[in-house]
């Protein structure tokens, strides 16, 4: 029995079948990627940061037994801050690109203010015609000691929708599995000197020219994780960020990223190590008043018998 079903396995699973062609693949891309920018600015979500952060050695040392002859060495320091979450646009730059921003709720445990009261600041950033009040926010999430800050890397499936595939280059891949689903892998690098993601670095903000990996399912096309790094000198020394970004059809139809992972690394030594988790994102309207009001998440389909 065992040796039957081995073979008819290997019957109907022709691995000399060929990939599908990549424009309409593309298109399948692009489809979602506009549908992720159309919508993700009506949504709100709880993101989880984890930050692990190379600290330098304690200034304190033994001065007594054998550990007084070692060396102090690196620590990572643990930090977790909890936030609510949206994206939107810096209204002075005259551009329609989209950033995160975010409203700390706590700190390593600590309150730092309620869910009401970060969604209320968040919809009062997101409506108001000052700019300075979303760079605040985009100031203050750095200042909860957290090094190295991966930003916008949430967004990275917009660099697929239609204008962004004219400065991106494209060539297919092998095939692998995410979870029990079989993907198509899609290297991609980026053409133009204006593209890139936005990365913090204490008060530091660069542009960095991307590449990376876009897997979709094969099945039907639908982009589920992208993969993008970037390498560039400073200082003498060779950084390295990359970044995998895990996206999953939301409730509302239409894709919303589940986790971001992102190292930093310097002469192939890690420095940091973020991992952002999302709750299932809600969409929401506001009125006069800025006040938001949850919409219902649609009834889930009906089992077929």
């Amino acid at each position: 029995m065992f040796l039957f079903t081995v073979a008819f396995l290997l019957a109907t699973c022709d691995p000399a079948d060929p990939p599908p062609p990549l424009p309409p693949l593309l298109s399948r891309v692009a489809e979602e990627a506009d549908a992720f920018r159309q919508n993700i600015t009506k949504t709100v979500s709880q993101e989880t940061l984890e930050q692990r952060a190379l600290m330098a050695p304690s200034r304190f040392h033994p001065r007594i037994g054998q550990a007084a002859t070692e060396p102090p060495k690196s620590r990572f320091r643990v930090r977790q801050i909890v936030s609510e979450y949206t994206i939107g646009t810096l209204k002075e730059t005259g551009s329609d690109d989209l950033h995160e921003f975010r409203q700390v709720v706590s700190a390593d445990g600590r309150a730092i203010q309620s869910v009401e009261n970060a969604r209320h600041a968040l919809a009062l950033g997101m409506r108001s015609q000052d700019d300075r009040i979303r760079k605040r926010m985009l100031e203050d999430f750095a200042k909860h000691g957290l090094v190295d800050i991966a930003a916008d890397y949430g967004l990275i499936l917009l660099e697929f929708t239609r204008r962004g595939l004219d400065s991106i280059a494209i060539t297919a891949g092998g095939e692998s599995h995410i979870g029990t689903q079989l993907c198509l892998a899609l290297n991609w690098k980026q053409t133009s000197p204006e593209g890139g993601q936005l990365a913090f670095s204490g008060r530091r903000t660069v542009r960095l020219p991307l590449a990376g990996t876009l897997w979709v399912r094969k099945s039907d096309g639908v982009p589920l994780r992208v993969q993008a790094w970037a390498e560039y000198p400073e200082n003498g020394h060779k950084v390295r960020d990359e970044a995998t970004v895990e996206y999953a059809l939301s409730a509302h139809g239409f894709l919303t990223p589940v986790s971001v992972g992102h190292r930093h690394t310097v002469d192939g030594t890690l420095m940091t190590e973020n991992l952002y988790r999302y709750e299932p994102f809600k969409m929401f309207s506001s009125d006069a008043e800025i006040k938001f009001t949850e919409l219902p998440d649609p009834p889930a389909p009906a089992n077929k018998p």
